[in-house]
């Protein structure tokens, strides 16, 4: 999951909003739902389940942080503590959605109520997947909140939530981290010297970053590349090329096809030094922006946009996108 740390300490660009959580707990003012939000890979599931240790700790250290050796600690360790639910699409399930089962469950006295006298805490993610059905039982369960009893949404996607919902939480906003303070903390933990270069990849996120590093994705990335650049030069056929893309996952595919086009309209604008995601594939970036009209390349860009959203919101068959965005790229780029 690129949202979650590997180790259980406070990450550095979480402090300011880990500080405030702290202060409405020691006041008193703890929300009874929360709203967490940003983009993939800067932690905001690594900052819920701090919390959520944090909240059911028995003994928590000077910074809130959980002690990791109390009883409580040990049990959510072991995936048993009576206090903590973790709501989901189905596993088993063909569909991403949560499904309005798993919310019903959340309206029942004892699901809502603490059974060793702190919080009862409940995690929905990703929030944005519940479908029409989910979403209105939650809410029936945010206009009659528990005492003691959070619940948390974790969403990449607000906007997909309905208005009543986002209107009853109070949202946090993990941020992108300065690029300086998020080199430092890559450095450590990369085997390479390209930080840089992975935390453009992964547009700022450190997480995100750090699963780009492989050796195996970085392989990937450059044959779909060779194949993307070969389409657009017309030197490889749009269908064929799109049949060797059939197995990958359509997500990593668009958000790489996202980030070639936006290099490309970047060097299409006149900019000297235009700042790229991509800077490895600058010399073939500029041959591709040479064959295109701008406006045709920012039309494609918005239906790439569509088709990412459209992924995350359905289920899409592989082979037939990637012919239907090829076959497009190759009559944007010969234009």
């Amino acid at each position: 999951m690129t949202d979650e740390s590997p180790d259980r300490s406070l990450l550095p660009w979480h402090q300011g909003g880990w500080e405030t959580l702290q202060r409405s707990r020691a006041a008193g003012r703890l929300p009874h739902a929360l709203l967490v939000t940003g983009p993939a890979g800067v932690g905001k599931r690594h900052l819920v389940r701090l919390l959520v240790d944090s909240l059911l700790c028995s003994r928590p250290g000077a910074e809130g942080l959980a002690c990791g050796d109390c009883a409580d600690c040990r049990l959510l360790a072991a995936g048993t503590h009576p206090d903590f639910i973790a709501v989901g699409p189905d596993p088993e399930a063909k569909s991403d959605e949560i499904k309005v089962d798993a919310i019903r469950g959340l309206a029942a006295t004892d699901a809502l109520t603490a059974h060793r006298g702190r919080y009862k805490v409940i995690v929905v993610d990703p929030a944005q997947q519940m479908n029409l059905s989910a979403a209105n039982s939650l809410l029936k369960t945010l206009e009659e909140p528990a005492p003691d009893t959070l619940l948390c949404l974790v969403c990449e996607q607000p906007g997909r939530l309905p208005a009543t919902i986002r209107s009853r939480c109070q949202k946090l906003m993990v941020p992108v981290p300065a690029e300086a303070q998020a080199l430092a903390w890559l450095k450590g933990r990369l085997q390479t010297s390209d930080a840089r270069f992975l935390l453009r990849q992964a547009h700022g996120a450190p997480l995100l970053a750090l699963t780009l590093a492989g050796d195996e994705r970085r392989k990937q990335r450059d044959a779909t590349f060779a194949g993307f650049a070969a389409v657009g030069q017309g030197a490889r056929d749009p269908i064929g090329e799109a049949a060797t893309w059939s197995q990958k996952e359509p997500a990593i595919f668009l958000d790489w096809l996202r980030d070639w086009l936006g290099d490309i309209l970047r060097v299409a604008s006149g900019h000297v030094a235009p700042r790229l995601v991509n800077a490895d594939k600058e010399a073939v970036l500029r041959e591709l922006a040479r064959r295109i009209r701008p406006r045709d390349g920012h039309r494609f860009l918005q239906r790439i946009l569509k088709d990412r959203a459209a992924v995350q919101a359905t289920t899409l068959n592989p082979q037939l996108l990637y012919e239907s965005i090829l076959v497009e790229w190759a009559r944007v780029a010969r234009s």
